[in-house]
């Protein structure tokens, strides 16, 4: 049972501190739809999407209004489009064509994003894979409320270089395709290695096809609650820190946990994963840096960040598992910069910089994430920065991914503006020195030797 002490601690977190369920994600099969036309294929996606969710945003605002926790977004992810599609979809505008109905379906349901134009291609490609990817730029430029995600390796299966390669076209084409709202379509495009099934997140959730028919995963998230608790163990030893951050971990995923059960409770769908992920915003003292600050670090990017990451990301989880016992999803620290006043103000300072975002990836939840770049980067330079990020997660046995946003018109200095959560971003400096000749190699970087453990 919870007491009236911690109901009154969650709601100075709430008031104070901007803890907030993240997101509350509907995860659909759309196998069920499979077509050999496309248009009563769209039919069926539809009808399926719009009906399992008719209630998911009343039954959200429900639970805010009756608890006073508030629910920043309601989404939807969908089977990848690539496995619906196959039997449909014969070119490239077919698929474009699912990803309208798609966001035709947000629409209609009122969801923020609907998360599922996605294909997994870690160590091979079909013909439907490849039509899919190909048609990303001009899915992304027609939509609204549509996001695409790609997996490009794994630890089991190594690293898909051809797809990696491909992808370096694709981010660069769908920037283009929306250069007119500062090449938005890529804060909506994620790639990844071991892309994990149950992910609540944007822009890289979809619905796996180890899942139920339908599932509610919830994300909870909470950066500006840590650094509040972190206050009362200022200059204190590790030991004292890890406590401290277990310890409100654990309340956080409560909130979550509850959120997950009602929602689960009144829409008749089983519960699936609670996400407890310290995801930052735009606001003022909701920032991952901010906890790096708290912890002792003058700005994030300063020499022992990546200790405090790590630290950090472990202990939140094991904070986590102990109030849940279905913890999945991503959880952990995203270090996204757009979305990060504290991490937006160290890339401005010169404290920051993509070779100790790099870095950080290596014990963070997920990559590179909402990291906007020069918008003339060949795309062979981000198909290379793409392999680095892939071969940390192949080698470390964990999800990482890449949001890369390459602002066509924009240059080292200048500042894109994305809006919403999506935030603001400073253009971010890139290394120049070619490595055309390594990604145009093609073929696939094998599995490394510790995957192997049958």
């Amino acid at each position: 049972m919870i007491n009236i002490r911690e109901v009154l601690e969650t709601n100075e977190m709430i008031e104070k501190e901007n803890l907030d369920v993240r997101t509350i994600t509907l995860g659909i099969s759309l196998l069920g739809c499979i077509d050999n036309d496309v248009d009563r294929l769209c039919d069926k996606i539809y009808e399926r999407i719009t009906t399992v969710a008719r209630d998911l945003v009343a039954t959200g605002q429900a639970i805010e209004r009756e608890y006073g926790i508030p629910i920043v977004n309601k989404r939807i992810s969908v089977t990848p489009i690539a496995l619906v599609g196959g039997s449909a979809c014969k070119t490239s505008e077919d698929y474009v064509k699912i990803a309208e109905t798609l966001d035709r379906a947000a629409k209609a349901t009122g969801v923020n994003f609907i998360g599922g134009y996605s294909a997994l291609v870690s160590k091979g490609m079909t013909k439907s894979d490849e039509l899919l990817i190909r048609s990303i730029p001009q899915a992304l430029s027609k939509t609204e409320f549509v996001c695409s995600s790609v997996n490009l390796g794994s630890t089991k299966t190594g690293l898909n270089m051809d797809a990696v390669r491909m992808m370096g076209d694709i981010i660069v084409d769908t920037a283009k395709a929306t250069a007119d709202r500062e090449s938005i379509g890529c804060a909506k495009l994620v790639v990844f290695c071991n892309a994990p099934d149950d992910n609540p997140f944007m822009a890289g959730a979809f619905h796996g096809v180890t899942e139920a028919d339908e599932i509610i995963n919830v994300g909870v998230s909470g950066p500006g609650v840590m650094r509040k608790a972190l206050e009362s163990v200022r200059g204190k030893d590790f030991g004292t820190l890890c406590e401290k951050v277990k310890k409100t971990a654990f309340k956080i995923t409560r909130v979550g946990q509850l959120v997950a059960r009602e929602a689960s409770k009144r829409m008749g769908i089983p519960f699936g994963i609670i996400d407890l992920s310290l995801a930052p915003t735009p606001a003022i003292g909701d920032s991952i840096a901010d906890i790096f600050e708290e912890m002792g670090l003058e700005r994030a990017g300063a020499p022992g960040t990546t200790a405090a990451l790590a630290l950090l990301n472990d202990q939140v989880k094991k904070g986590g598992v102990m109030a849940s016992s279905y913890v999945g999803g991503l959880s952990g620290a995203f270090i996204p910069v757009s979305e990060d006043q504290g991490m937006i103000n160290a890339v401005l300072d010169g404290a920051l910089t993509l070779e100790k975002l790099e870095a950080m990836t290596c014990v963070c939840s997920v990559g590179l994430d909402m990291v906007a770049v020069p918008g003339d980067t060949k795309p062979e330079t981000i198909a290379g920065i793409v392999a680095d990020e892939m071969a940390i997660g192949m080698i470390n046995q964990k999800t990482t991914a890449v949001r890369l946003i390459p602002v066509i018109g924009m240059d080292v200095g200048d500042m894109a503006e994305f809006g919403g959560l999506l935030g603001y971003a400073p253009i971010m400096p890139v290394n120049e020195f070619d490595c055309s000749g390594f990604v145009n190699r093609g073929g696939r970087i094998p599995a490394p030797i510790h995957s192997f453990k049958n």
